[in-house]
């Protein structure tokens, strides 16, 4: 037909072979030797998130976006001030001033999405051009697709300081959740409390599971006996995937006592050679 455009008859048994300006020459590149780690540190409120965070490698300047330092007071982190919505925290992180910052915290990173949602609210319209109140007046999966897009923005702030050199802790709330088991009964586990909907389209949650070098699970020690939960107020840093938490690590294998004002936890981080995948 006139006007149509045809494909070149490739002969039977060929393989087509790209134009020439789709071709380039492989090469290979070292990491960045001095790249940050990117940490997520979740768990029950209370267990001390915000102090284990504080004595990270320093200096420490943290998003207080729960107002936890009011009670709190750590010792070693600066806490950056003004900041009340999305905007805010964007800004600051494209700022200047982090010359001498080598870890920012941002806590919490439950609060942080609560900015991304009042944010899409405010800013994507509708597409009926309706005005909307609720992430749900999009429609069926949408507003949570509009937060999953925004909240992607912020972890493109981050990386941008950690290929700099700083380490990004994310400090998240727990939440439990049923993990689908194909070999059997499901069960309930400890994760972060970031956007997650049942579908797993959106997912904040596996996005940033993904994204981060070390998902740490910070929990009391319980011990169950006849339906009962016993324990003495120790704490276990839990490094690698296990039944009763998500959790995944670059480096450490073995879970962690934590005990106040110890930074056992950075030391053996920092101190670690990079596991090898594959």
């Amino acid at each position: 037909m006139p006007g149509t455009l045809t494909r070149p008859a490739v002969p039977r048994g060929a393989t087509p072979q790209p134009p020439a300006s789709h071709r380039r020459t492989l090469c290979f590149e070292n990491p960045a030797p001095h790249a940050g780690h990117r940490i997520v540190l979740y768990g029950p409120g209370g267990v001390g998130k915000t102090s284990l965070a504080d004595l990270a490698p320093g200096p420490v300047a943290s998003f207080d976006l729960d107002d936890s330092h009011a009670v709190l007071h750590p010792k070693h982190t600066k806490r950056i001030g003004g900041v009340e919505s999305w905007d805010d925290l964007r800004a600051v992180l494209n700022g200047e001033g982090w010359d001498k910052v080598r870890t920012i915290v941002v806590d919490s990173a439950t609060r942080a999405e609560e900015f991304a949602v009042a944010w899409a609210i405010a800013n994507v319209p509708h597409e009926k051009g309706n005005r909307i109140s609720r992430i749900e007046d999009y429609g069926f999966g949408k507003g949570y697709q509009h937060v999953y897009e925004t909240f992607l923005t912020l972890l493109g702030d981050l990386d941008r300081h950690v290929r700099t050199g700083r380490n990004v802790i994310l400090i998240c709330h727990d939440c439990t959740t049923s993990v689908p088991n194909p070999q059997g009964e499901d069960w309930q586990r400890y994760e972060p409390r970031l956007q997650s909907p049942s579908s797993g389209k959106a997912s904040i949650r596996l996005r940033v599971r993904e994204w981060a070098d070390h998902v740490f699970f910070l929990g009391y020690d319980v011990d169950v006996k006849d339906g009962k939960g016993h324990g003495c107020g120790t704490r276990t840093l839990w490094p690698v995937e296990m039944p009763h938490c998500m959790a995944k690590s670059r480096r450490l294998t073995d879970p962690i006592p934590v005990y106040p004002n110890d930074a056992a936890v950075w030391n053996a981080l920092f101190s670690q050679p990079e596991a090898k995948e594959g």
